[in-house]
């Protein structure tokens, strides 16, 4: 089995209705159970919460600390469109640690996901898009910070852009972020990643892999020494919120191809949920077991 970390504080109650589908953390377990990908009980890695001090190399420090505190302003509260609690700070914290624990283990194992994270709006000032802190980017920034990287590739098929990971690395030519993503879509500002890909509403599964394959191929001269996969599912047809309009073949399909991309170049692989919204959360976490499944192929 490959190294899957997760914590049972991923979930901060909601209120009904929510339009977060906080729940589909919860029943992703249930489902990696289901397919033998995890034991019925433990089979994972849980993380300490993130230091300020870590969430802060990426994020405005005045901004973290609010957070930390359960301060946020109620703009920021708006923003981000997740209530000012406790246990939402708490697993924000927790992400952003799981992220960059699952990038360590991806160093010793060659590959490594974690049951949350991908929480891409998330920028040098603070939360917007339900993410409240950007987990890859903390992860990213800290390898860096350490010394164990010297290049970072982020690839990031959520079917929205990643702005906040644009932003944040924007001038730093040690981090390559990759976004293809929905055009009309959330946000209707976009930023500019290294290399950005919107793609028309409806796009099925045959024009979407022969775009993923071509900006692939525009990677080969990077060289990066670690693989950020960002591996949202609501491009999939029947996503609330997604408007590619793949088939779970398709998704499948997607996640084997980045997964490859990394592994034959024998360069570590770090997975992370990213989105993905139905009223179905057992439906919903079917489609996020696709990558754990084709991860495994590789442990």
């Amino acid at each position: 089995m490959i190294p899957l970390v997760y914590h049972p504080h991923y979930i901060a109650p909601l209120k009904p209705g929510h339009r977060f589908p906080m729940s589909k953390y919860g029943y992703l377990r249930e489902e990696l159970v289901s397919r033998g990908l995890l034991p019925p009980t433990g089979g994972f890695i849980a993380p300490a919460p993130a230091s300020v001090r870590q969430v802060a190399a990426v994020h405005d420090l005045g901004y973290v600390e609010r957070v930390a505190g359960h301060r946020i302003l109620p703009d920021e509260v708006r923003r981000i469109g997740l209530p000012n609690t406790a246990a939402v700070a708490r697993r924000a914290f927790l992400s952003a640690a799981g992220t960059l624990l699952a990038a360590r283990l991806a160093f010793e194992h060659g590959i490594a996901c974690n049951m949350a994270g991908g929480s891409h709006h998330a920028g040098p000032a603070g939360g917007a898009g339900f993410c409240v802190f950007n987990d890859v980017a903390v992860a990213a920034q800290s390898l860096l910070d350490e010394g164990l990287v010297r290049r970072v590739l982020i690839i990031d098929c959520d079917v929205h852009q990643g702005d906040g990971t644009a932003d944040i690395f924007r001038d730093n030519p040690r981090v390559f972020t990759l976004s293809l993503h929905a055009e009309k879509n959330y946000p209707a500002r976009k930023a500019r990643s290294d290399l950005d890909f919107p793609l028309p509403d409806g796009l099925k599964d045959a024009a979407y892999l022969e775009l993923l394959d071509h900006a692939l191929d525009r990677l080969d001269g990077f060289a990066p020494d670690i693989v950020f996969y960002n591996a949202g599912v609501d491009p999939h047809e029947e996503d609330r919120l997604g408007r590619l309009a793949l088939t779970s073949e398709g998704l499948r399909a997607r996640e084997a191809r980045v997964i490859a991309f990394a592994r034959q170049r024998g360069v570590p692989f770090t997975g992370v949920l990213g989105g993905g919204y139905d009223e179905n959360p057992e439906r919903l976490a079917a489609r996020h077991a696709i990558l754990f499944e084709e991860a495994a192929r590789y442990g």
